[in-house]
């Protein structure tokens, strides 16, 4: 019996993706909020799809507060837009 792939749901549309076709973004255990380009970073993980727009969702609504139940800052939200840019 083949094995299911891992699915993970974005936090801004809401929709089923495959764990490997979202971007990771992780809260380390020192507070640090970065994108997480290998999805084995230690800490708590939410995942976005490639749309720039779910981006744009997140930090307009600060979604990141709800996933990590803790305030994130506003500097994390423009780090992961500038990270996101580079990318």
């Amino acid at each position: 019996m083949p094995k299911q792939p891992s699915m993970r749901m974005c936090i801004a549309c809401k929709e089923l993706f495959n764990k490997k076709d979202l971007n990771r973004i992780v809260r380390t255990p020192a507070g640090d909020v970065l994108f997480d380009k290998t999805g084995k970073a230690a800490g708590r993980g939410a995942y976005l799809c490639n749309n720039p727009d779910c981006l744009k969702l997140c930090v307009k609504n600060r979604l990141l507060n709800k996933s990590f139940k803790t305030p994130v800052s506003q500097e994390a939200y423009d780090l992961l837009l500038t990270q996101n840019e580079s990318k």
